[in-house]
């Protein structure tokens, strides 16, 4: 199957012609090099991989190597090499500016307060991360659920490829990327704790019962989950907090970003197995947020609840205004007491009820159930 990335690579154009240095951020295997080698083919001067020592030796004199290339320069992996971006920055204010920048990183936490501080007014940020629907068709929605967006995954010929491919992905990222990055926490420590994340999944995060389980302290457990937030493995979303009496939830909601690393991670073998599964609804839930956050237009995102039992599951703002959006695996969603409580709370100016099912309908006013598959249009949940 040939995947079709043209908003992807409509969007990393857009970035390189307006600014000097374009930041193509995901995680490791998500296509960001494929991407990258439709503007610049590998092996050509102007291109180069961190992780070919051939690369690393062309780049020991870097303002030498870089200063002197014209046109646009991608260089892959960046995380590996902090200390180019002071030298980009250098680069990038030469006038008339001779050659454009496309950088490449897998890890998005010290990476991005590099590149914002370096490259402050410099640089644009280009999130890629796994398949989306409308990039596979909503007849492949199903696969994708199942085995999630990154493309080894996703394109292999059968379920125990498939699998097999995640379970080296998971082993690899941590027992040689993390330690590549400067991590220094023993990879089977880490791997019980990304375990204990899958088990929370959709949940409100509470680092108490991990730290326990792990005999470490809560603030280490805040530090493990942010490092699977920087490599890109694991969402925090964070709690809205509006203006009102009710007490309402201050932690964060944790979610496996990718759907098939979470199957993986809970040892669900396809699709029959995790249909059956407990955490089913929450592996749904989680997979729709992500496609939503991926296609729809928003200035923040994040969940609202109470501790009176209220919850929306995710929450858009643009601009003044606040969207609802709930995650329901079910074949005729209703109206809950939540989704009347969070409308009239928080003022919501639409609220959109995503289901499995084929027909978008209203469920009261302001309120529609919308079929997963109208987020194979970009933008389309409340319109």
């Amino acid at each position: 199957m040939n995947i079709d990335r043209q908003a992807a690579r409509s969007a990393v154009a857009t970035a390189l012609g307006r600014s000097a240095v374009t930041l193509l951020s995901g995680p490791r295997q998500c296509g960001k090099t494929t991407l990258a080698r439709t503007f610049v083919a590998p092996g050509a001067a102007n291109y180069f991989d961190l992780e070919d020592p051939l690369s690393l030796a062309r780049l020991e004199e870097p303002m030498t190597t870089l200063g002197q290339l014209e046109g646009l320069v991608v260089i892959d992996e960046v995380q590996r090499r902090p200390d180019l971006f002071p030298v980009l920055r250098v680069l990038a204010d030469r006038r008339p500016r001779p050659a454009r920048f496309l950088v490449l990183g897998s890890a998005s936490g010290d990476l991005l307060r590099q590149g914002s501080e370096s490259l402050a007014g410099r640089l644009e940020l280009v999130p890629l991360g796994g398949f989306l629907l409308p990039e596979v068709g909503h007849d492949s929605a199903g696969d994708l659920w199942i085995r999630g967006g990154f493309p080894e995954s996703f394109l292999a010929a059968n379920e125990a490829d498939s699998r097999a491919w995640r379970r080296q992905f998971i082993e690899t990222l941590l027992e040689r990327d993390y330690p590549q990055w400067g991590v220094r926490v023993p990879a089977t420590t880490l791997r019980r704790f990304w375990t204990m994340v899958a088990h929370y999944h959709g949940q409100v995060w509470n680092s108490a019962d991990p730290a326990r389980a792990l005999g470490v302290s809560q603030p280490t457990t805040k530090r493990y989950l942010d490092l699977m937030t920087d490599a890109f493995m694991v969402r925090q979303l964070q709690p809205w907090h509006a203006n009102l009496r009710k007490r309402q939830v201050k932690s964060p909601k944790v979610f496996v970003r990718d759907s098939g690393l979470l199957h993986e991670l809970l040892g669900l073998e396809d699709r029959d197995v995790v249909l059956g599964h407990p955490k089913s609804g929450a592996s749904w839930e989680g997979f729709v947020i992500e496609q939503v956050l991926a296609g729809e237009p928003h200035d923040e995102a994040c969940f609202w609840a109470t501790h009176q039992g209220a919850e929306i599951d995710l929450l858009l703002r643009r601009g003044d205004k606040l969207y609802g959006v709930e995650c329901k695996r079910a074949d005729a969603p209703r109206l809950t007491p939540s989704i009347r409580v969070a409308l009239e709370d928080l003022g919501l100016e639409r609220v959109a009820v995503v289901y499995p099912g084929p027909h978008r309908y209203a469920l009261a006013d302001r309120v529609d159930a919308v079929p997963f598959a109208s987020l194979e249009k970009p933008g389309a949940l409340f319109s």
